[in-house]
């Protein structure tokens, strides 16, 4: 997987990741990337500007790592903890909201992420830059049927809590204490029904502009700080 951009690619030099490949700009001067270079004892590609311009798709700042794939792990290394939060990504589309996502479930402390296999965004470069590098330290599973992980959850222990604005409670009035998994729906048509109503509680975040709905993203961000505080 092509990777890229200074922070992305200190943590993985940080990391026990494989680095298959460095490729940076002539002028590339990051003393800290160079330094972590130096250490992992990789000699990088060096181009020149002009040769630089094939990764113009990229936010690169100069530097572009090739790795292995991501590793996907398995729920039962972050359900079995009494007090777990998850987050479960019902068919998220947008790279951008995933990496934000992912960046705040780093932040914030979550468990684990959940994404499922088919019609969801997975991880792939853009993910990696957006979320800073963060995605190094979240442990993230993806499930072929959400409906059977969202019972096994169930089985588990876990409350399910949802956001929609319709036959909803305002999020602050939910009991977020014990094993909680936050739904967040899909950019453009919010959770799915079957997922709906496997929820123990659905929650809303007042709104009180004309504008009706927030990015995927930011309302993750809302809830997930929301279910931590509430926990402390």
């Amino acid at each position: 997987m092509l990777v890229y951009g200074r922070n992305v690619a200190k943590e993985i030099l940080k990391s026990n990741k494989k680095v298959e490949k460095i490729i940076i700009q002539e002028d590339f001067n990051d003393d800290s990337v160079n330094s972590l270079i130096e250490k992992r004892g990789i000699r990088p590609e060096v181009m020149t500007k002009r040769e630089f311009l094939r990764f113009d798709k990229y936010s690169h700042q100069g530097i572009i790592l090739y790795i292995e794939d991501f590793k996907y792990c398995e729920i039962e290394d972050f359900i079995d903890d009494e007090n777990s939060k998850v987050v479960i990504l019902d068919h998220l589309e947008d790279p951008h909201n995933l990496g934000a996502i992912i960046r705040t479930c780093e932040a914030a402390g979550i468990n684990g992420i959940i994404i499922p296999k088919d019609r969801s965004v997975s991880v792939n470069s853009t993910v990696m830059k957006t979320s800073a590098g963060a995605l190094e330290n979240v442990r993230i599973a993806m499930v072929t049927n959400l409906n059977q992980t969202i019972k096994k959850l169930k089985d588990n222990g876990f409350w399910l809590v949802g956001t929609d604005m319709e036959n909803s409670v305002d999020y602050r009035e939910i009991d977020y204490s014990g094993k909680i998994a936050l739904v967040i729906g899909s950019e453009g048509f919010g959770m799915s029904e079957s997922i709906k109503k496997s929820c123990d509680f659905i929650a809303r975040i007042p709104m009180n502009g004309k504008i009706n709905s927030l990015n995927a993203s930011v309302a993750a961000g809302i809830m997930i700080y929301e279910v931590i505080r509430s926990n402390k």
